[in-house]
């Protein structure tokens, strides 16, 4: 490999393997049209250590929100077949508050609350059924409460429009415009790095982690998908490009994620996306996955860095990866902002 850039954010990401924070890390960092990109330490630990070999399938977990069921839901606003502020019982019936938009789902900003008895034992329908019963909280447009339930109503409107299963769209209307022929929602386990060892599932390997996507398959908006650090890589391409044909978004959709778009526009959330800004304001797309995966993109000075992990192998109780997953991210966007000073 050529000499690194951002020495000090790769040193902190090789740390998370060494003090055994993670097994193992795929990371890539884009920067002007430039990729480093590399994998290393372990693919699991238990029930035997094996290593880490480059291009595995991760489960992604909660980016499966932007990249699938958030591209999907600006399609339809794009084409003018559905718009940001209509209030989503148009769509599904079954939900009464009237209240509710499809921008307050996109930016975790409904205020929905509520119980759902032995919610990962359900059946898919009843659980379905029971994300319509949830109330509006006193939460509603005043702060930003994230979720998964807003996701898995959003891909129950794309099925409402498309009459076919949320993952099937994502499927026919990300992955194959885009060329993501690695990613999948239905992968080969032996391409799979494992996540949690599990008394009820054994070694979940190859079928997603979260209960709720486990339970509602192909029906599930907020988290199934698979996917390998190339075709991250890809994905990111294509967002921070500015050719006119962008094929599934225009270059207008994309730029208005960089735009904070909650209600009040001051919550700090975009279309499916978290906000963070470099130290000189500029803003950045932001999002993680429970397993261990995160992104974040700055289109306007063209960088990137997506780093997948399995955080919770063997266990998710792991709370010292999000301690030094946030340092990182700081780290990374001060050292990307000394990098862009000395380049211009």
């Amino acid at each position: 490999m050529d000499k690194m850039f951002n020495a000090s954010t790769v040193a902190l990401l090789h740390s998370l393997q060494e003090d055994k924070v993670v097994p193992g890390v795929s990371y890539a960092m884009l920067q002007h049209g430039k990729l480093q990109a590399e994998s290393f330490g372990y693919k699991q630990v238990i029930p035997k250590k094996e290593l880490l070999v480059p291009n595995m399938l991760y489960d992604i977990a909660s980016l499966t929100k932007v990249i699938g069921t958030t591209t999907v839901i600006m399609q339809l606003i794009q084409a003018n077949k559905l718009h940001v502020d209509d209030p989503i019982y148009l769509y599904l019936p079954e939900f009464k508050d009237k209240r509710v938009t499809i921008r307050h789902l996109l930016t975790h900003t409904s205020g929905l609350t509520g119980y759902i008895k032995n919610r990962n034992q359900l059946p898919a329908e009843e659980l379905l059924r029971a994300l319509y019963t949830l109330k509006v909280g006193e939460n509603f447009e005043k702060k930003v409460v994230y979720t998964d339930v807003g996701f898995i109503l959003l891909g129950q409107i794309i099925e409402n429009i498309y009459h076919e299963a949320v993952q099937k769209v994502i499927f026919k209307n990300v992955l194959v415009p885009l060329g993501l022929t690695e990613s999948t929602f239905n992968p080969d386990s032996k391409r799979c790095v494992p996540t949690e060892m599990n008394l009820k599932r054994g070694l979940i390997c190859g079928k997603v982690h979260d209960p709720k996507a486990y339970i509602l398959g192909e029906h599930c908006g907020s988290a199934g998908l698979f996917m390998s650090l190339h075709d991250l890589v890809k994905f990111t391409q294509w967002f921070m490009s500015n050719e006119e044909n962008k094929h599934i978004l225009n270059n207008k959709t994309i730029d208005d994620f960089f735009k904070d778009q909650t209600p009040t526009r001051k919550l700090g959330r975009s279309y499916g996306w978290d906000l963070r800004y470099m130290p000189d304001k500029t803003p950045c797309l932001y999002h993680t996955g429970y397993t261990g995966t995160f992104i974040l993109i700055n289109k306007i000075k063209q960088s990137a860095l997506i780093v997948l992990t399995n955080r919770i192998h063997p266990n998710a109780d792991n709370e010292i990866f999000l301690q030094r997953r946030d340092a990182l991210i700081e780290n990374y966007l001060k050292e990307e902002m000394e990098t862009n000073k000395e380049d211009f």
